[in-house]
Protein backbone atom coordinates (compact mmCIF):
# COMPACT_ATOMS: atom_id res chain seq x y z
CA UNK A 1 0.00 0.00 0.00
CA UNK A 2 1.40 3.51 -1.06
CA UNK A 3 1.51 6.73 0.75
CA UNK A 4 -1.14 8.11 -0.72
CA UNK A 5 -3.53 4.96 -0.48
CA UNK A 6 -2.67 5.19 3.46
CA UNK A 7 -3.86 8.87 3.16
CA UNK A 8 -6.76 8.54 1.34
CA UNK A 9 -8.26 5.87 3.67
CA UNK A 10 -7.22 7.66 6.68
CA UNK A 11 -9.14 10.87 5.75
CA UNK A 12 -12.21 9.46 4.15
CA UNK A 13 -14.41 9.14 6.90
CA UNK A 14 -13.80 13.37 7.33
CA UNK A 15 -14.42 13.75 4.10
CA UNK A 16 -16.92 12.25 3.39
CA UNK A 17 -18.87 13.78 6.65
CA UNK A 18 -18.07 17.45 5.67
CA UNK A 19 -19.84 16.35 1.66
CA UNK A 20 -23.24 17.29 3.23
CA UNK A 21 -22.97 20.54 4.54
CA UNK A 22 -20.93 22.44 2.09
CA UNK A 23 -22.66 24.24 -0.98
CA UNK A 24 -22.71 24.19 -4.61
CA UNK A 25 -24.85 21.44 -6.50
CA UNK A 26 -20.86 19.82 -7.95
CA UNK A 27 -18.23 20.46 -5.73
CA UNK A 28 -19.50 18.38 -2.53
CA UNK A 29 -19.14 15.42 -4.96
CA UNK A 30 -15.18 15.70 -4.27
CA UNK A 31 -15.68 15.00 -0.44
CA UNK A 32 -18.76 12.10 -0.93
CA UNK A 33 -17.47 10.00 -3.40
CA UNK A 34 -14.54 7.97 -3.03
CA UNK A 35 -13.00 8.43 -6.35
CA UNK A 36 -12.85 11.94 -6.31
CA UNK A 37 -11.03 12.18 -2.68
CA UNK A 38 -7.54 11.17 -4.38
CA UNK A 39 -7.74 14.65 -6.90
CA UNK A 40 -8.76 16.81 -3.97
CA UNK A 41 -6.42 15.32 -1.27
CA UNK A 42 -3.54 16.07 -3.66
CA UNK A 43 -5.17 19.72 -4.56
CA UNK A 44 -5.09 20.38 -0.74
CA UNK A 45 -1.34 18.70 -0.02
CA UNK A 46 0.12 21.01 -2.76
CA UNK A 47 -1.30 24.03 -1.92
CA UNK A 48 0.27 23.31 1.55
CA UNK A 49 3.65 23.15 0.48
CA UNK A 50 4.17 25.13 -2.60
CA UNK A 51 2.48 28.12 0.00
CA UNK A 52 5.78 26.85 1.82
CA UNK A 53 8.17 26.93 -0.59
CA UNK A 54 7.02 30.33 -2.27
CA UNK A 55 7.88 31.90 0.83
CA UNK A 56 11.38 31.06 0.24
CA UNK A 57 11.58 31.60 -3.75
CA UNK A 58 10.22 35.21 -2.83
CA UNK A 59 12.93 36.17 -0.59
CA UNK A 60 15.25 34.42 -2.51
CA UNK A 61 14.12 36.59 -5.71
CA UNK A 62 13.38 33.43 -7.58
CA UNK A 63 9.65 34.00 -7.99
CA UNK A 64 10.09 32.38 -11.55
CA UNK A 65 12.40 29.66 -11.21
CA UNK A 66 9.21 27.33 -10.97
CA UNK A 67 7.90 28.51 -14.65
CA UNK A 68 11.17 27.41 -15.47
CA UNK A 69 11.29 24.12 -14.36
CA UNK A 70 7.50 23.20 -14.94
CA UNK A 71 7.93 24.50 -18.69
CA UNK A 72 11.01 21.75 -18.20
CA UNK A 73 8.87 19.03 -16.68
CA UNK A 74 7.16 19.06 -20.37
CA UNK A 75 9.77 17.79 -22.46
CA UNK A 76 9.73 14.78 -19.22
CA UNK A 77 5.63 14.42 -19.58
CA UNK A 78 5.36 14.44 -23.15
CA UNK A 79 8.10 11.92 -23.41
CA UNK A 80 6.38 9.74 -20.94
CA UNK A 81 2.90 10.10 -23.08
CA UNK A 82 4.49 8.86 -25.56
CA UNK A 83 6.78 5.60 -24.63
CA UNK A 84 5.47 5.20 -21.37
CA UNK A 85 7.28 2.79 -18.49
CA UNK A 86 7.75 4.83 -15.56
CA UNK A 87 4.90 6.99 -15.91
CA UNK A 88 4.58 10.70 -17.44
CA UNK A 89 5.49 12.30 -13.54
CA UNK A 90 8.52 10.35 -13.25
CA UNK A 91 9.82 11.48 -16.60
CA UNK A 92 9.13 14.86 -15.72
CA UNK A 93 11.07 14.44 -12.10
CA UNK A 94 14.05 13.04 -13.67
CA UNK A 95 14.04 15.87 -16.50
CA UNK A 96 13.41 18.92 -13.75
CA UNK A 97 15.95 17.81 -11.63
CA UNK A 98 18.59 17.19 -13.49
CA UNK A 99 17.69 20.74 -15.30
CA UNK A 100 17.63 21.98 -11.75
CA UNK A 101 21.36 20.50 -10.83
CA UNK A 102 22.61 22.03 -14.64
CA UNK A 103 21.37 25.23 -13.65
CA UNK A 104 22.72 25.47 -10.31
CA UNK A 105 25.97 24.46 -11.35
CA UNK A 106 26.28 26.61 -14.62
CA UNK A 107 25.55 29.52 -12.07
CA UNK A 108 27.71 28.27 -9.53
CA UNK A 109 30.55 27.93 -12.02
CA UNK A 110 30.26 31.64 -13.56
CA UNK A 111 29.33 30.30 -16.82
CA UNK A 112 25.91 32.19 -17.46
CA UNK A 113 23.53 33.28 -14.84
CA UNK A 114 20.44 31.73 -13.83
CA UNK A 115 17.86 33.59 -15.09
CA UNK A 116 19.83 32.91 -18.73
CA UNK A 117 19.94 29.34 -17.74
CA UNK A 118 16.30 29.13 -16.73
CA UNK A 119 15.36 30.78 -20.23
CA UNK A 120 17.56 28.30 -22.21
CA UNK A 121 16.11 25.41 -20.39
CA UNK A 122 12.89 26.49 -20.17
CA UNK A 123 12.28 27.42 -24.11
CA UNK A 124 14.57 24.29 -25.27
CA UNK A 125 12.48 21.56 -23.32
CA UNK A 126 8.85 23.02 -23.88
CA UNK A 127 10.21 22.68 -27.16
CA UNK A 128 11.11 19.10 -27.35
CA UNK A 129 7.71 18.21 -25.67
CA UNK A 130 6.09 19.72 -28.31
CA UNK A 131 8.05 18.38 -30.80
CA UNK A 132 7.52 15.15 -29.02
CA UNK A 133 3.92 15.03 -29.03
CA UNK A 134 3.77 16.58 -32.81
CA UNK A 135 5.42 13.86 -34.19
CA UNK A 136 4.95 10.05 -32.25
CA UNK A 137 2.02 11.87 -30.16
CA UNK A 138 -0.68 10.35 -31.71
CA UNK A 139 -3.63 9.35 -29.09
CA UNK A 140 -1.50 10.92 -26.29
CA UNK A 141 -2.60 14.78 -27.53
CA UNK A 142 -6.12 14.25 -26.30
CA UNK A 143 -4.78 13.87 -22.57
CA UNK A 144 -1.93 16.40 -22.91
CA UNK A 145 -3.97 19.47 -22.30
CA UNK A 146 -4.49 18.32 -18.07
CA UNK A 147 -0.81 18.77 -17.82
CA UNK A 148 -0.25 22.04 -19.64
CA UNK A 149 -3.48 23.61 -17.86
CA UNK A 150 -4.10 21.65 -15.02
CA UNK A 151 -6.85 18.84 -14.56
CA UNK A 152 -7.16 17.13 -10.89
CA UNK A 153 -9.17 14.31 -13.05
CA UNK A 154 -5.92 12.81 -14.12
CA UNK A 155 -4.35 12.13 -10.78
CA UNK A 156 -4.47 8.51 -10.19
CA UNK A 157 -3.13 6.02 -7.67
CA UNK A 158 0.27 5.93 -9.02
CA UNK A 159 0.62 9.72 -9.61
CA UNK A 160 -0.98 10.76 -5.77
CA UNK A 161 1.74 8.62 -3.79
CA UNK A 162 4.30 10.03 -6.29
CA UNK A 163 2.76 13.77 -5.18
CA UNK A 164 2.15 12.75 -1.80
CA UNK A 165 5.77 11.44 -1.22
CA UNK A 166 7.01 14.59 -2.86
CA UNK A 167 4.97 17.15 -0.74
CA UNK A 168 5.76 15.10 2.82
CA UNK A 169 9.69 14.98 1.71
CA UNK A 170 9.39 18.50 0.78
CA UNK A 171 7.67 19.57 3.67
CA UNK A 172 9.44 17.76 6.19
CA UNK A 173 12.93 18.96 4.64
CA UNK A 174 11.99 22.60 4.66
CA UNK A 175 10.86 22.24 8.40
CA UNK A 176 14.54 20.46 9.16
CA UNK A 177 16.25 22.79 7.36
CA UNK A 178 14.04 26.13 7.64
CA UNK A 179 16.92 28.29 9.80
CA UNK A 180 19.88 27.31 7.55
CA UNK A 181 17.33 28.17 4.40
CA UNK A 182 16.33 31.71 5.68
CA UNK A 183 19.79 32.42 6.93
CA UNK A 184 21.22 31.72 3.34
CA UNK A 185 18.53 33.57 1.45
CA UNK A 186 19.03 36.93 3.69
CA UNK A 187 22.90 36.74 3.49
CA UNK A 188 25.11 33.36 2.00
CA UNK A 189 28.33 35.32 2.89
CA UNK A 190 27.30 35.17 6.52
CA UNK A 191 25.61 32.07 6.48
CA UNK A 192 28.73 30.69 4.91
CA UNK A 193 31.09 32.45 7.78
CA UNK A 194 28.74 30.93 10.28
CA UNK A 195 30.06 27.65 9.17
CA UNK A 196 26.86 26.80 7.48
CA UNK A 197 26.93 24.11 4.09
CA UNK A 198 25.51 26.77 1.67
CA UNK A 199 26.82 25.19 -1.90
CA UNK A 200 25.03 21.81 -0.25
CA UNK A 201 21.87 22.95 0.90
CA UNK A 202 21.77 25.31 -1.81
CA UNK A 203 21.52 22.47 -3.94
CA UNK A 204 18.99 20.71 -2.08
CA UNK A 205 16.95 23.10 -2.24
CA UNK A 206 16.98 23.21 -5.87
CA UNK A 207 15.78 19.58 -6.73
CA UNK A 208 13.48 20.28 -3.93
CA UNK A 209 11.59 22.81 -5.78
CA UNK A 210 11.88 20.85 -9.03
CA UNK A 211 10.59 17.61 -7.30
CA UNK A 212 7.30 20.36 -6.25
CA UNK A 213 7.34 21.84 -8.99
CA UNK A 214 6.74 18.51 -10.61
CA UNK A 215 4.13 17.51 -8.11
CA UNK A 216 1.99 20.45 -8.71
CA UNK A 217 1.93 19.98 -12.76
CA UNK A 218 -1.48 17.55 -12.29
CA UNK A 219 -3.10 19.97 -10.45
CA UNK A 220 -2.50 23.75 -11.85
CA UNK A 221 -0.61 22.49 -15.09
CA UNK A 222 2.42 23.45 -16.45
CA UNK A 223 1.49 26.90 -17.75
CA UNK A 224 -0.15 27.91 -14.93
CA UNK A 225 2.31 26.49 -11.41
CA UNK A 226 3.27 30.51 -10.54
CA UNK A 227 -0.21 30.99 -9.80
CA UNK A 228 0.10 28.77 -6.72
CA UNK A 229 3.71 28.92 -6.43
CA UNK A 230 3.80 32.45 -5.48
CA UNK A 231 0.53 34.42 -5.55
CA UNK A 232 -0.29 33.11 -1.47
CA UNK A 233 3.19 33.50 -0.77
CA UNK A 234 2.85 37.16 -2.29
CA UNK A 235 -0.76 37.46 -0.65
CA UNK A 236 1.08 36.59 2.68
CA UNK A 237 4.08 39.26 2.46
CA UNK A 238 0.99 42.13 2.23
CA UNK A 239 -0.22 41.13 5.79
CA UNK A 240 2.52 38.91 7.64
CA UNK A 241 4.57 40.87 10.02
CA UNK A 242 7.30 38.32 10.19
CA UNK A 243 9.13 35.74 7.82
CA UNK A 244 7.41 32.89 10.29
CA UNK A 245 3.90 34.21 9.70
CA UNK A 246 4.01 34.70 6.37
CA UNK A 247 5.01 30.88 5.59
CA UNK A 248 2.22 30.14 7.76
CA UNK A 249 -0.58 32.72 6.12
CA UNK A 250 0.76 31.68 2.46
CA UNK A 251 -0.05 27.71 3.31
CA UNK A 252 -3.48 28.60 5.00
CA UNK A 253 -4.43 31.28 1.57
CA UNK A 254 -3.19 28.39 -0.38
CA UNK A 255 -5.40 26.42 0.70
CA UNK A 256 -8.11 28.58 0.67
CA UNK A 257 -7.19 29.48 -3.02
CA UNK A 258 -7.43 25.51 -4.17
CA UNK A 259 -10.69 25.38 -2.24
CA UNK A 260 -12.37 28.29 -4.00
CA UNK A 261 -10.92 26.97 -7.29
CA UNK A 262 -12.55 23.78 -7.42
CA UNK A 263 -15.67 25.31 -6.39
CA UNK A 264 -15.77 27.57 -8.81
CA UNK A 265 -14.31 25.30 -11.61
CA UNK A 266 -17.04 22.33 -10.41
CA UNK A 267 -20.31 24.30 -10.42
CA UNK A 268 -19.19 26.84 -13.80
CA UNK A 269 -17.42 23.84 -15.57
CA UNK A 270 -14.34 25.54 -15.85
CA UNK A 271 -10.65 23.41 -15.95
CA UNK A 272 -9.90 23.46 -12.12
CA UNK A 273 -5.93 24.86 -12.65
CA UNK A 274 -7.46 28.11 -14.78
CA UNK A 275 -9.96 28.52 -12.43
CA UNK A 276 -7.47 28.39 -9.14
CA UNK A 277 -4.46 30.70 -10.87
CA UNK A 278 -8.06 33.19 -11.49
CA UNK A 279 -8.61 32.72 -7.57
CA UNK A 280 -5.20 32.88 -6.73
CA UNK A 281 -4.44 36.34 -8.86
CA UNK A 282 -7.90 38.10 -7.48
CA UNK A 283 -7.35 37.26 -4.28
CA UNK A 284 -3.97 38.90 -4.27
CA UNK A 285 -5.70 42.01 -5.74
CA UNK A 286 -8.06 42.13 -3.10
CA UNK A 287 -5.72 41.74 -0.53
CA UNK A 288 -3.44 44.61 -2.03
CA UNK A 289 -6.13 47.00 -2.81
CA UNK A 290 -7.45 46.45 1.09
CA UNK A 291 -4.24 47.06 2.15
CA UNK A 292 -4.01 49.94 0.15
CA UNK A 293 -7.00 51.65 1.69
CA UNK A 294 -6.09 51.25 5.10
CA UNK A 295 -2.89 52.39 4.69
CA UNK A 296 -4.15 55.65 3.09
CA UNK A 297 -6.91 56.40 5.82
CA UNK A 298 -4.60 55.19 8.80
CA UNK A 299 -0.97 56.65 7.58
CA UNK A 300 -1.81 59.14 5.08
CA UNK A 301 1.29 61.26 5.83
CA UNK A 302 3.53 58.20 4.21
CA UNK A 303 1.76 59.61 1.24
CA UNK A 304 2.20 62.88 0.88
CA UNK A 305 5.73 62.68 1.27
Amino acid sequence: MGLGTWIIELISPFLEFLGPYLPGDFFPSYFLYGWLHRPLMASLIVAIVAGFLGTFLLIKNLALIGDGLAHVSFGGIAIGLVYGGLGPLWYALIFSILAAVLIDQLQTRGIITGDAAIAIFLTGMLGLGLVVMRIWGGAANATIDGYLYGNINIVDEQSFDLIATICIIGYVSMLALYQSLLSIAIDPIAAKVQGLPVRSISLYFSVLTAAIVVSMVQIVGVLLVTALLVAPAATAQLIGKSFRSCTILAQVIGVITVLLGLYFSAEYDTGSGSMIALVAAAIFAIVAIFMMVVRNLFNPEDNAS
